[in-house]
């Protein structure tokens, strides 16, 4: 699965949106707006994001890194368990060198895949980066627990 830089902060965003609909149930609608309006200005810029296409060639999901850290990992519905996100993921960790990852606590789908995937939670905040009431588990690849 080719992966790409990528710049399309619209169609990032497009996915992010479908992604965050199908997964995080826990977000009130204002709080999915005010990350939404924050994503394509403040977020993505900040960070180096690398995608992946369905066969259509229409981005399906996209992986954010910053300087040693995935920051965000988001797929598109339509492609959850095609391997996008594993392949991603694999990525950041033989060609970044990331070995850190953030999770949102009430997220218990993203939390198994990056378990799944060889991370273990190091540490846990009662809020999120923005202050909100969502927990974040630390996670660290290949940690000793």
């Amino acid at each position: 699965m080719p992966i790409e830089r990528c710049f399309d902060y619209d169609a990032l965003t497009e996915v992010w949106l479908a992604s965050v609909k199908a997964t995080h149930d826990f977000l009130t609608a204002d709080d999915m707006e005010f990350y939404h309006q924050r994503l394509p200005h403040d977020y993505m810029p900040n960070v180096d994001i690398y995608a992946v296409r369905d066969d259509m060639g229409e981005l399906c999901a996209f992986i954010g890194l910053g300087t040693d850290t995935i920051e965000m990992l988001f797929v598109h519905p339509d492609a959850m368990g095609k391997g996008c996100g594993s392949c991603l993921i694999d990525f950041a960790i033989m060609e970044k060198g990331m070995r850190k990852v953030d999770v949102n606590e009430q997220n218990q789908r993203a939390l198994d895949f990056y378990l799944r995937r060889g991370f273990a939670v190091v540490g846990r905040d009662a809020v999120d980066g923005e202050g909100k009431p969502y927990p974040i588990l630390h996670l660290h690849y290949g940690a000793e627990v």
